[in-house]
């Protein structure tokens, strides 16, 4: 596979691999890996709480804001 940065992000790319000891190649693929790593934890985050609210456990917003006031006011 092949990806073409702009001159701009090849820059920041090559100061960061550069400050942190890594090649260009490695930083991109530990970024990419980082970002679908998270991509993916937040999806499944989303479902679980999608699967709550279709089972109905959820708080109203009135008992939320009524909670806060009560953490800050206590």
């Amino acid at each position: 596979m092949e990806i073409r940065f702009s001159p701009e992000l090849e820059t920041k790319l090559n100061r960061v691999a550069s400050e942190t000891g890594h090649n260009t190649d490695q930083l991109v693929q530990q970024i990419v890996e980082s970002w679908l790593d998270h991509d993916q934890w937040f999806r499944e985050q989303v479902a679980k709480g999608l699967a709550q609210l279709d089972r109905g456990e959820f708080i109203e917003h009135d008992e939320v804001v009524a909670r806060i006031e009560r953490l800050f006011h206590s």
